[in-house]
């Protein structure tokens, strides 16, 4: 068996828990008594699901605070952070439970001779394998479309957050979930690979690095599974020549710190015209220098530590790559002499292809300041990335922003004079290296059921 799994407070670096990982049989038994709590919930009525699933939006609700406070200890969110979160996660159930029964409703169609019906069958257990930066959502998103769609859901979590996810499984099944629906699998990479290839397993949804999502999505196509992949982003936030500076300094700044600057969708890169540059620049770089770390539990820090050393680690390494190669820093840029898993608000500038602050994914609170000669310049930056996640632009001409938006920006969410996460109603997924798939928006209760066909004749 493999060695326990221990979560640590990385602002204070104290031991929370340590856990035992499964055995392979366990988690094998787990996989069986998922597909045997699928096979009841299958044949539950749509509207009966969307009771279960409203009243785990509440039970969130009600178990706000003490949720929130355990995300904050295992990963080091902000504590207000944190309840946002939750509050996402209710609004999803809400969402899902409002629209589920009509999004998967049998539809007619005509066909010669009779009538056509499409109807949305579950397909089974679906496989999840999630990350730490958002504990409680990540784990939802996918879990409640599908539980909404009919299927059962496995859970591996990051081992950091892995009292999160034991929390929201306690959570559901005090809500009315039946038990075993939803299963928390405590296991390594080597036995993912085997849930992967369990014959009861008919899909696989992961998020993380687009590395891992190769490999996942490897695994799962030689035993022929589904898959849906959000993956990593260098989103890239344009602020044109006719933009309005002050929203855009503003949305720049909350875009890139939000969730300690531990977010797919975070904005990363700001490609700004010579029009603003210069300005951009400076006030840009007075509002990040003034951001203070501090207890995350408290209402008044501005960033929290990141969720691990190695990550921290990862990312001073990252900066420190980037300016040997010409990029210089005007504020942070330096691991902090003091305990927990700190790294200051940075900003970057000189970035150039070649670095990392330009090719790759800096997950933590480090902005590239790019410049670009005009919009035309600006757009073929931004594309000049093997990511497509999320990306916004900044322009007082919305009808030319939307335009630029559908027809030029390769990504598959953008913001126009603002910042955005996920919201329930709209899809959220990918292009390129970011991933396939959508979820929210009803998409998700789709990606995996058997969109069926049956043809009636008269």
């Amino acid at each position: 068996m493999s060695s326990p799994i221990t979560t640590i407070n990385p602002a204070t670096e104290e031991t929370l828990e340590t856990y035992d990982r499964m055995s392979d049989t366990a988690a094998r038994e787990a996989v069986e008594a998922c597909h045997a709590a699928f096979e009841e919930w299958r044949l539950v009525p749509l509207d009966k699901r969307a009771e279960t699933i409203k009243a785990i939006g509440q039970a969130l609700r009600d178990t706000s605070e003490d949720f929130a406070q355990l995300m904050t200890r295992e990963v080091g969110k902000l504590i207000g952070d944190s309840r946002d979160e939750i509050e996402l996660c209710a609004a999803i159930c809400d969402f899902t439970a409002e629209h589920g029964p009509k999004e998967l409703a049998d539809e007619e169609r005509e066909i010669p001779g009779g009538t056509g019906v499409i109807t949305y069958a579950p397909t089974g257990v679906i496989y999840g394998i999630q990350p730490w930066n958002f504990p409680a959502y990540q784990a939802i998103r996918y879990t409640i479309a599908n539980l909404m769609a009919g299927n059962g859901v496995l859970l591996k979590h990051a081992a950091n957050c892995t009292g999160s996810g034991l929390f929201l499984r306690d959570l559901m099944e005090k809500a009315g979930l039946p038990k075993n629906l939803f299963t928390v699998l405590l296991i390594d990479h080597d036995q993912s690979d085997d849930i992967i290839a369990n014959d009861l397993v008919r899909g696989v949804t992961l998020t993380g690095s687009d590395g891992a999502g190769k490999v996942v999505a490897q695994q799962a196509g030689k035993h022929l599974k589904k898959t849906v992949l959000e993956l990593g982003s260098n989103d890239a936030y344009l602020v044109l020549e006719d933009a309005d500076l002050d929203v855009a300094v503003e949305a720049c700044v909350a875009g890139r710190i939000y969730n300690n600057g531990e977010t797919c969708v975070n904005a990363k890169r700001f490609i700004v015209t010579e029009r603003h540059y210069d300005a951009f620049v400076e006030r840009f770089t007075a509002r990040m220098k003034a951001v203070e770390m501090g207890d995350p539990r408290d209402a008044d820090t501005g960033l929290g530590p990141m969720a691990r050393d190695d990550l921290r680690d990862t990312l001073a390494e990252q900066v420190e790559k980037s300016v040997e190669n010409g990029a210089r820093a005007l504020c942070g840029g330096k691991v902090p002499k003091r305990k927990g898993a700190y790294y200051p608000a940075t900003v970057l500038v000189d970035v150039k292809p070649g670095q990392p602050a330009y090719d790759d994914e800096l997950f933590g609170p480090v902005a590239s300041v790019i410049r670009a000669r005009d919009d035309d310049d600006a757009i073929r930056i931004a594309n000049d990335s093997r990511y497509g996640l999320g990306g916004g632009i900044f322009s007082k001409d919305e009808a030319r922003a939307r335009a630029l938006a559908a027809t030029h920006f390769d990504t598959g969410m953008v913001c126009i004079n603002g910042y955005n996460l996920a919201i329930p109603n709209m899809p959220f997924g990918g292009v390129k290296n970011s991933g396939y798939g959508r979820e929210h928006g009803g998409f998700g209760m789709k990606e995996f059921v058997n969109a069926k066909s049956l043809y009636v004749t008269q």
